[in-house]
């Protein structure tokens, strides 16, 4: 199926499937987004930005939230 056919699709559906379809993809959206951080992190691909936001920490930079 193209992105043309599924979009076609979703402005086909009745607004309580669009709901579900909605909720759908967030979690999915949601749970991808955690796997690219997840690799990304296991990777080493964020050290290099947890490196500066320690060193601006340790350099008094940062406010307690």
């Amino acid at each position: 199926m193209s992105l043309q056919e599924l979009e076609n699709t979703i402005e086909k559906l009745p607004p309580d499937e669009l709901a579900k379809f909605r909720e759908w993809f967030l979690d999915f959206d949601s749970a991808q987004f955690d796997k690219r951080i997840e690799t990304d992190a296991h990777d080493g691909r964020l050290d290099s930005l947890a490196d500066a936001a320690l060193r601006d920490h340790a350099a008094g930079k940062s406010t307690p939230l």
